[in-house]
């Protein structure tokens, strides 16, 4: 075992023995540090289930570097060597875009489920350039490329582990080196999924079909799929494959946030309860905020959580009316989310730039002004390497859940926007904020329709995802009130001006 398992509780002691006893049985052994070429063919499927705080994903990390120091080989969604047929391989996996970028920026290189389906074409040139930042090849000539853009894809790679963000930082767009897509032929080798309450059965098959030894992170107290009555995937597996996570004292200690989460699973708890526990964590420390209304100030970075569709829009509304937003148009500082890129088949290697520039679905985004050519927005994309772009935008600004959405800027091909002041607990699944802001009267509606999944009331579920959405300080909204902005809406926080333009030239 490695030096980093004495920090590790009992049960995640555990787990890695667990997770070892699969890989050794496969042929790479953590504990005596070989990595041998498969000589048959083995298949597992083995799920670490935990709740928020038991310490998944510190786990799912450790495993990950163990086993790269050990030489096994990463494999990403932007670029695949030269590979050996005696070389193990690993792929860190998550089902959605916002998952996977949070586990990136906790230094686990994690990309799609579906991304890793397709893998893309580098023209020859520049696949040199990937080749020898892999280690496979002596740094290469190129003609265009002088040594300082070497060293700086060299640098970037050296600090994560992206081919498109290496080439990027050269001063190439994907466009420079992408050619097109193929889909995968060959099945891989060992697997990790986080976040997999949120796979689906169909899901599941396909990845026990592609990986040969499969390892599942998950939490079994978050929502279900849609159309899977509140069952998990990993509820089906055998007993055997299935491990169960405790809390991790060391990390959960002293922390509020945690403490209400965990006090959801007392089945005897109710809603009005609930909110007495909350009430007294407020009066005991900062980090639980009771709020009489909700604060538009925060919204402008960190949006509303709310169960109903219909509470999303009317808080969106409450926030642009209180903000002087006209309705038929955005202003400079109002915050998005990406809902998707809306682009043809034939321009997928379009797509990579803008996944590379961090424009995925789910991101938070800001915007920052039309652009120059009709259809295009300049934006400020959060947690992004280079944050500021201009792009073709498809953005909708949604009134009534009854009535198309009025679209004040559309090109004909692009990212689609929705407003990001609000967003359902559904949907928030995957990613977090330093400050999140529940809206209780929901949750309070859902207690009152007495819905349940899997046996556990639905308010609980909604409750869970919620509160484990915030990073830092929980403020928990207990009116249907939106109080005044205190200061207007602003770019000032965001710095530096919008890169060159990512779909298209608007020159």
């Amino acid at each position: 075992m490695s030096e980093a398992i004495v920090q590790f509780s009992e049960d995640q002691a555990e787990a890695w023995d667990r997770v070892a006893e699969v890989l050794a049985a496969a042929g790479v052994n953590l504990a005596d540090g070989q990595c041998l070429a498969p000589t048959k063919e083995t298949r597992a499927t083995l799920a670490i289930m935990g709740k928020a705080g038991s310490g998944k994903t510190m786990l799912l990390a450790d495993l990950t570097r163990a086993l790269l120091e050990l030489g096994v080989e990463l494999v990403s969604g932007d670029y695949e060597g030269r590979r050996k047929r005696e070389r193990r391989s690993l792929a860190v996996l998550a089902p959605t875009n916002k998952a996977a970028s949070v586990l990136r920026g906790r230094g686990v290189a994690a990309t799609t489920i579906h991304r890793i389906l397709y893998t893309p074409v580098y023209d020859p040139e520049y696949e040199r350039i990937a080749e020898w930042l892999t280690g496979n090849l002596p740094r290469p000539t190129i003609e265009g490329l002088n040594d300082t853009a070497l060293d700086r894809a060299h640098a970037f790679y050296a600090q994560v582990k992206s081919i498109p963000g290496a080439l990027a930082a050269a001063g190439l767009r994907g466009s420079d080196f992408i050619t097109g897509w193929k889909r995968r032929e060959e099945p891989l080798d060992i697997g990790f999924v986080d976040e997999s309450s949120m796979l689906d059965a169909r899901q599941l098959e396909d990845l026990q079909e592609l990986f040969s030894t499969l390892i599942l992170f998950g939490d079994p107290a978050q929502l279900a799929p849609v159309g899977q009555s509140g069952e998990m995937v990993f509820d089906k597996l055998p007993a055997p494959a299935q491990l169960r996570l405790s809390r991790i004292h060391r990390q959960a200690q002293d922390n509020p946030i945690l403490d209400l989460a965990h006090a959801l699973a007392d089945p005897d708890m109710g809603f009005e309860e609930f909110e007495s526990k909350i009430q007294n964590a407020a009066r005991q420390d900062e980090r639980v905020q009771l709020a009489e209304r909700v604060n538009s100030d925060l919204m402008a970075r960190s949006p509303v959580l709310v169960w109903r569709n219909a509470t999303r829009l009317r808080l969106i509304n409450a926030f642009r009316s209180a903000h002087g937003a006209p309705e038929t148009e955005l202003i400079a500082g109002e915050p998005l989310i990406c809902d998707g890129l809306e682009l043809p088949l034939k321009h997928r290697k379009k797509r990579i730039d803008l996944e590379a520039r961090g424009l995925i679905k789910g991101a938070q985004v800001v915007f920052l002004g039309p652009g120059r050519k009709p259809g295009f927005s300049r934006l400020h994309i959060f947690g992004a390497e280079e944050p500021q772009i201009s792009v073709a935008s498809i953005i909708k600004i949604e009134t009534d859940p009854e009535e198309e959405p009025f679209i004040p800027y559309a090109a004909t091909m692009g990212a689609a926007f929705v407003h990001g002041a609000a967003v359902t607990i559904h949907k928030a699944q995957g990613s977090q904020w330093p400050d999140v802001q529940v809206f209780a009267p929901d949750l309070y509606a859902a207690a009152r329709a007495g819905r349940s999944e899997a046996g556990i009331p639905l308010w609980k579920r909604l409750a869970y995802v919620a509160i484990t959405r915030a990073e830092h300080r929980l403020h928990w909204v207990i009116r249907n009130r939106l109080a005044r902005p205190q200061t207007p809406l602003s770019t000032d926080d965001l710095g530096a001006p919008p890169a060159p333009l990512a779909l298209a030239s608007e020159s």
